[in-house]
């Protein structure tokens, strides 16, 4: 293929200049990325695509053809195709919130195993955050050391998991309206692992047979992840690392360094992270470090862990889930060090390229090829230090003429915590209320979720977040939603003036982007508290706000979970990737319409960014009409 014709290819799969330079090295190498794989599988299965494809037992697979009156309009057991869509649904939102509830309750666990004594390495860095959470589940705290009022914080939320407590203690952040709407919907969940053991259950062949029935459980499925896996994690993430405050750092490919030893880390969860960011501190690795002939240790994030780091500590982010194949494609990577979740299992094959070490810690996902390093916290300090140490000791094997790392990192602001908001607003929510109220911000969106080679990458997160806030949208990003504006430039305070003129003046008094980067896609925990407390302040439910949730680039089944619970909490939500329900017109209609009338909210479908602009404006709108603003 000409040089030519491999940069067109290139300047198709991504917007970022530094992306489609590391793949057309890819392409011209023969070293193959997501975006290569994808193209093998097209076309891809319509039935699939359409949620119409049934796999639940040994009678099937069976499928139904939708567009054709003679082909079977039931599988084997009877299942139609509502009933078989509603069903792949489920399914697909269940294991997305059970990756994140488990999430959850991992950083749950180490905050317990810290209190008793039993961890390696980890404190309690936010004591404040503490007894504010202590105080939500009725934990008595004066006279108490930290330690001990973490216990009962830690074993009071891993009751939570089952159905000891028959009820999630954060879901009472809710204004009243909005939680007398889950009650009546019947969707107000019992427990995290209940809801989702119940969702696994009902969708056995001979169990749940009623689409509606399904579809409102996947709301109740999902709100005890939103608010109860995905909240533990985000509060007590900053109970033991600290809350986020804003500070600047840098963004994309060219964070990699060319003479020092690179380690990433990639996946979810920052309790393995934050032993790595200790353990690049200790002197005698920095010694080694000199001795392989680096002159130091280089930190990166990518994916969602580098939004955790990036957040609470600056450390540089290289780049999304689809950049992971790029990022060792610089031939620049000592050690690519993983936990779980968006980590292609390809990774060790395009190591295997150059000279990167695939390191896995977690019992959930080993990798064939890769160095297996188990993570625990009774031992995560000393882990730490020998997979850093494996990485210093790779450095002397750098094939220096092969390494090619993007010369122009792009600065960002990050760190937007719910609590530094609401600090820089001076305590209150009034200051945005009112500059709401006046119409000069219309409204916010949370921007969230993925990256996709089925979309251009960055295309539909930059430009939904440039139509945002250039109508006055304050946009609120998470996770590799929000990594698309940082390379682009729009987590920057002088991205302002991109802005329209209400925003933009809002954005300059205060001295903030019109993008506010939240951290990771677990972190929408503090796109939901923020909304709670807005709602509160003026008296009304979440439902009623002028708020909007999208996720252009959707992938994931996190992401399936991420949507419902963002509209079942009464946010209206659009996908830019179409979910696998078309299927069935009577699901669709349910998803995109009927459910309003339970949850105050709805799902809807566009791929064009400026059109998904056009659903969420025209909502806001109405959203404010009917507040009377």
């Amino acid at each position: 293929m000409s040089s030519i014709n491999t940069k067109m290819k290139a300047e198709k799969r991504a917007m970022d200049k530094n992306d489609q330079e590391l793949i057309q090295r890819t392409i011209d190498e023969g070293i193959e990325t997501a975006w290569d794989r994808l193209e093998k599988q097209l076309p891809q299965c319509g039935y699939g695509s359409l949620g119409v494809c049934c796999n639940r037992c040994l009678m099937g697979p069976c499928r139904i053809d939708p567009f054709e009156d003679e082909g079977p309009t039931k599988g084997v057991c009877g299942a139609d195709a509502d009933l078989i869509v509603a069903r792949n649904y489920m399914a697909d939102l269940a294991c997305g919130a059970a990756s994140h509830s488990d999430h959850g309750r991992e950083v749950v666990e180490v905050l317990l195993a810290t209190a008793e004594g039993k961890s390696d390495g980890y404190k309690i860095k936010d004591t404040e955050k503490l007894n504010s959470v202590a105080k939500e589940y009725g934990i008595e705290i004066n006279g108490r050391n930290k330690e001990d009022v973490a216990k009962d914080v830690a074993t009071k939320m891993l009751e939570e998991f089952g159905t000891l407590k028959n009820s999630i203690q954060f879901m009472k952040r809710a204004p009243e309206k909005t939680q007398k709407m889950w009650v009546d919907a019947g969707i107000m969940p019992r427990g995290i692992d209940r809801e989702i053991v119940d969702a696994m259950h009902r969708v056995h062949m001979g169990v749940g047979a009623d689409y509606k029935n399904i579809i409102l459980h996947c709301s109740k499925t999902s709100l005890s992840d939103g608010w109860g896996g995905s909240m533990m994690a985000t509060e007590c993430g900053d109970i033991l690392f600290g809350t986020p405050e804003p500070l600047e750092s840098t963004m994309n490919l060219a964070v990699l360094s060319k003479d020092k030893v690179n380690i990433t880390l990639h996946g979810h969860n920052p309790v393995l992270s934050e032993m790595v960011l200790e353990a690049v501190k200790d002197p005698d690795l920095k010694k080694l470090a000199i001795e392989k002939g680096a002159k130091g240790i280089n930190l990166v994030g990518v994916c969602c862990t580098g939004n955790e780091l990036l957040m609470r500590h600056g450390i540089p982010l290289a780049g999304p889930m689809l950049d992971q194949e790029l990022i060792i494609a610089t031939g620049a990577v000592e050690a690519d060090i993983v936990d779980y979740q968006c980590v292609f299992p390809s990774i060790v094959s395009t190591a295997k390229c150059f000279h990167t070490k695939i390191i896995t810690t977690s019992e959930k996902m080993k990798i064939p090829g890769g160095i297996y390093k188990e993570f625990k916290s009774e031992s995560a300090f000393t882990t730490a230090k020998e997979i850093v140490k494996i990485a210093i000791e790779n450095y002397p094997n750098r094939n220096h003429e092969r390494v090619q790392i993007p010369e122009k990192p792009m600065k960002v602001v990050v760190g937007f915590s719910e609590e530094s908001i609401r600090k820089m607003l001076g305590g209150s929510y009034k200051p945005l209320i009112d500059a709401i109220v006046s119409g000069k911000i219309k409204g916010a969106v949370g921007v969230v979720g993925c990256t996709n080679p089925k979309v251009k990458q960055d295309y539909g997160n930059i430009t939904l977040e440039k139509e945002l806030i250039k109508r006055n949208i304050l946009v609120l990003a998470t996770g590799c939603g929000a990594i698309g504006g940082g390379k682009a430039g729009l987590m920057l305070p002088e991205a302002a003036e991109l802005a329209g003129d209400g925003l933009k003046s809002v954005c300059k008094a205060l001295g903030i982007p019109p993008l506010l980067h939240m951290g990771s896609c677990v972190e929408n925990a503090r796109i939901l508290i923020m909304a709670a407390n807005i709602a509160k302040e003026l008296g009304v439910g979440i439902e009623d706000l002028p708020l909007a949730g999208a996720s252009p680039e959707l992938y994931s089944e996190k992401g399936f979970s991420i949507a419902q619970y963002f509209a079942s909490s009464g946010i209206f939500t659009v996908s830019g990737v179409p979910l696998k329900i078309f299927g069935s017109q009577n699901v669709t209609d349910f998803m995109t319409d009927e459910m309003e009338n339970y949850v105050g909210a709805t799902l809807a479908v566009e791929p064009d960014p400026v059109k998904a602009a056009d659903l969420i404006e025209a909502v806001i709108e109405k959203k404010r009409k009917k507040l009377g603003i």
